[in-house]
């Protein structure tokens, strides 16, 4: 019979599930081995069901497996599991990543609003960690300034931290920019972060310099603007208007030559989700190849969910 008590007590930080309670059942005289009982209280008491299962070999039983309400009835056998749980709507997990300048701000923006996802960006994890004057933020501002990546001991921990708060838990997330190399993907790995879907823009470099070169900061309002493409409304704005340390040519191409070098790796970690997306496009136009991409993936998750509703009689 099967009795993984790790695997199931371990589906409640990888699917829908948020809380397991396995019962051993009563050994019978075919079956002498009982399963240890194992506790993880739920947080919450509400859309709760039961299930009695037996061990069967097409049983689509894993770590990241998800039991909806409407998939199954409760239904006795002999020598078998009983497995309580809490149910939550599965919420998205989306990585978006793309070189600077490449309209990642712009698009997350557009994300959130329309699928509700809780945005996550590394970058401002480290620029709140900056403007703290922490020891992690000092030492993370002298990568940054020289076009380097930080290192993974400095943003690892914090990234884990917010992907496990309420909110990202409960609505998804949009991590934004991260990983940038392949140890901070395998890192994300281990801690037992997986994306559904792995969103990468694509723009020419040369697009990318005259993008970033002509970005500026309105330090009263906090709006970004373009000297070319999006040119300040008065005067007055363009007189106070700043330029971010790190924005300048020289800085930017260090910039990209550190993300051309380390974003082949990423993808390694993620071909069999990644979608490419033409970021040299108008933002609407870039919002219209992402949201499609997730609409696809919304709807070929509501297919697999009724045909496993359909087979509900395997358990």
């Amino acid at each position: 019979m099967f009795c993984n008590a790790m695997n199931l007590c371990t589906a409640s930080s990888s699917s829908s599930l948020t809380g397991i309670r396995i019962v051993s059942p009563t050994p019978t005289n075919n079956n002498k081995k009982s399963c240890k009982q194992i506790h993880h209280q739920p947080r919450s008491s509400s859309s709760s069901f039961s299930l009695t299962i037996t061990h069967h070999p097409q049983l689509p039983f894993s770590s990241s497996y998800a039991f909806p309400l409407r998939s199954f009835s409760s239904r006795s056998y002999s020598h078998s599991t009983i497995v309580r749980a809490v149910s939550q709507k599965e919420s998205l997990r989306v990585m978006i990543s793309g070189a600077p300048a490449s309209g990642k701000g712009t698009q997350c923006r557009l994300i959130t609003n329309k699928y509700g996802l809780v945005h996550v960006a590394a970058g401002d994890l480290l620029r709140a960690e900056i403007e703290t004057g922490s020891e992690n933020g000092k030492s993370a501002k002298e990568y940054m300034e020289k076009g380097q990546l930080v290192p993974d001991e400095i943003v690892v921990m914090m990234v884990k931290e917010r992907l496990l708060k309420p909110d990202s838990v409960e609505n998804g997330w949009l991590l934004d920019g991260y990983p940038r190399s392949l140890s901070q993907a395998t890192a994300l790995k281990e801690l037992g972060f997986k994306p559904d879907i792995f969103i990468l823009l694509e723009v020419s470099e040369d697009t990318l310099v005259d993008r970033v070169v002509g970005r500026r900061l309105d330090p009263v309002t906090g709006k970004i603007y373009h000297l070319k493409y999006s040119p300040p409304e008065t005067k007055e704005i363009a007189d106070r208007l700043t330029q971010r340390f790190d924005d300048t040519e020289e800085k930017v191409k260090l910039r990209l030559n550190t993300h051309h070098q380390n974003v082949e790796a990423v993808l390694s970690m993620y071909k069999d989700i990644t979608i490419k997306i033409n970021g040299n496009a108008s933002q609407e136009e870039v919002f219209a190849q992402i949201d499609g991409a997730l609409t696809t993936l919304l709807e070929q998750r509501k297919a697999s969910s009724e045909s496993m509703a359909a087979h509900k009689n395997i358990v």
